[in-house]
Protein backbone atom coordinates (compact mmCIF):
# COMPACT_ATOMS: atom_id res chain seq x y z
CA UNK A 1 0.00 0.00 0.00
CA UNK A 2 1.61 3.29 -1.05
CA UNK A 3 1.20 6.46 0.97
CA UNK A 4 2.84 9.88 1.02
CA UNK A 5 5.49 10.01 3.73
CA UNK A 6 8.53 12.20 4.52
CA UNK A 7 10.98 9.34 3.90
CA UNK A 8 14.36 9.85 5.57
CA UNK A 9 17.07 8.51 3.26
CA UNK A 10 20.01 6.62 4.74
CA UNK A 11 22.46 9.26 3.47
CA UNK A 12 20.42 11.97 5.21
CA UNK A 13 20.37 9.97 8.45
CA UNK A 14 24.16 9.54 8.26
CA UNK A 15 24.50 13.35 8.00
CA UNK A 16 22.53 13.74 11.22
CA UNK A 17 19.29 14.85 9.59
CA UNK A 18 16.14 13.68 11.37
CA UNK A 19 13.41 14.78 8.96
CA UNK A 20 12.67 13.75 5.40
CA UNK A 21 12.96 16.71 3.03
CA UNK A 22 9.65 16.11 1.24
CA UNK A 23 6.66 13.82 1.21
CA UNK A 24 7.09 11.09 -1.37
CA UNK A 25 5.25 7.94 -2.30
CA UNK A 26 6.40 5.20 0.04
CA UNK A 27 5.39 1.54 0.13
CA UNK A 28 4.22 -0.15 3.30
CA UNK A 29 6.14 -3.42 3.13
CA UNK A 30 5.10 -4.80 6.52
CA UNK A 31 3.09 -4.01 9.61
CA UNK A 32 4.03 -5.90 12.76
CA UNK A 33 4.06 -5.94 16.54
CA UNK A 34 7.59 -5.89 17.95
CA UNK A 35 8.93 -7.30 21.21
CA UNK A 36 8.17 -3.97 22.89
CA UNK A 37 4.45 -4.59 22.09
CA UNK A 38 4.33 -1.56 19.77
CA UNK A 39 3.00 -1.66 16.21
CA UNK A 40 5.46 -0.63 13.51
CA UNK A 41 5.38 -0.05 9.78
CA UNK A 42 8.32 -0.93 7.58
CA UNK A 43 8.39 1.56 4.68
CA UNK A 44 10.24 1.32 1.36
CA UNK A 45 10.91 4.45 -0.72
CA UNK A 46 9.52 5.02 -4.21
CA UNK A 47 11.70 7.14 -6.49
CA UNK A 48 11.49 8.57 -9.99
CA UNK A 49 15.29 8.76 -10.28
CA UNK A 50 16.98 5.87 -12.00
CA UNK A 51 18.65 3.93 -9.16
CA UNK A 52 22.45 3.81 -9.16
CA UNK A 53 23.95 0.51 -10.35
CA UNK A 54 24.88 -0.45 -6.76
CA UNK A 55 21.26 -0.04 -5.54
CA UNK A 56 18.66 -2.80 -5.50
CA UNK A 57 15.28 -1.73 -6.83
CA UNK A 58 12.19 -3.00 -8.63
CA UNK A 59 10.60 -0.91 -11.36
CA UNK A 60 6.88 -0.29 -10.84
CA UNK A 61 4.94 -1.53 -13.91
CA UNK A 62 2.28 0.71 -15.48
CA UNK A 63 -0.62 -1.40 -14.21
CA UNK A 64 0.72 -1.22 -10.66
CA UNK A 65 1.25 2.55 -10.88
CA UNK A 66 -2.40 2.88 -11.86
CA UNK A 67 -3.60 0.67 -8.98
CA UNK A 68 -1.38 2.47 -6.49
CA UNK A 69 -2.35 5.99 -7.52
CA UNK A 70 1.18 6.85 -8.70
CA UNK A 71 2.11 9.21 -11.54
CA UNK A 72 1.54 7.33 -14.81
CA UNK A 73 3.80 9.59 -16.84
CA UNK A 74 7.06 8.80 -14.99
CA UNK A 75 9.16 5.71 -14.46
CA UNK A 76 9.27 4.74 -10.80
CA UNK A 77 11.23 2.26 -8.70
CA UNK A 78 10.86 0.85 -5.22
CA UNK A 79 14.23 0.62 -3.49
CA UNK A 80 14.77 -2.56 -1.48
CA UNK A 81 18.15 -1.91 0.15
CA UNK A 82 17.01 0.59 2.80
CA UNK A 83 13.87 1.25 4.77
CA UNK A 84 12.28 3.45 7.42
CA UNK A 85 10.80 1.88 10.54
CA UNK A 86 8.08 3.97 12.20
CA UNK A 87 5.84 3.22 15.23
CA UNK A 88 2.19 3.60 14.27
CA UNK A 89 0.91 4.82 17.66
CA UNK A 90 3.26 7.78 18.05
CA UNK A 91 4.12 8.73 14.47
CA UNK A 92 2.88 12.13 13.38
CA UNK A 93 3.87 11.25 9.81
CA UNK A 94 1.66 8.18 9.64
CA UNK A 95 -1.35 9.89 11.22
CA UNK A 96 -1.38 12.43 8.38
CA UNK A 97 -0.81 9.96 5.52
CA UNK A 98 -3.89 8.37 3.92
CA UNK A 99 -3.22 5.56 1.41
CA UNK A 100 -2.78 6.56 -2.24
CA UNK A 101 -4.00 3.22 -3.57
CA UNK A 102 -2.93 -0.39 -3.40
CA UNK A 103 -0.49 -2.67 -5.22
CA UNK A 104 -1.71 -6.09 -6.33
CA UNK A 105 -1.00 -9.09 -4.13
CA UNK A 106 1.22 -10.57 -6.86
CA UNK A 107 3.38 -7.42 -7.07
CA UNK A 108 3.67 -7.22 -3.27
CA UNK A 109 4.73 -10.89 -3.11
CA UNK A 110 7.46 -10.14 -5.69
CA UNK A 111 8.69 -7.15 -3.65
CA UNK A 112 8.57 -8.93 -0.31
CA UNK A 113 10.28 -12.07 -1.62
CA UNK A 114 13.22 -9.98 -2.84
CA UNK A 115 13.22 -7.73 0.23
CA UNK A 116 13.23 -10.70 2.62
CA UNK A 117 16.61 -11.84 1.27
CA UNK A 118 17.99 -8.28 1.62
CA UNK A 119 16.62 -7.50 5.07
CA UNK A 120 19.71 -8.59 7.05
CA UNK A 121 21.95 -6.13 5.17
CA UNK A 122 19.36 -3.44 4.29
CA UNK A 123 19.96 -0.06 5.91
CA UNK A 124 17.36 0.61 8.60
CA UNK A 125 16.43 4.16 9.52
CA UNK A 126 14.41 4.22 12.74
CA UNK A 127 11.96 7.09 12.98
CA UNK A 128 11.62 6.91 16.74
CA UNK A 129 13.90 7.81 19.66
Amino acid sequence: MPLRYPYLWHWQDERGESEGRKDRPTTVAAAFVARDNQNYLLLLPVTTRLPAPNRIAVEVPATEKRRAGLDQSRQQWILLDEYNLDPTATSYYLQASPPLGQFSDAFMRLLLTQFKTLLPQAKRISRYP
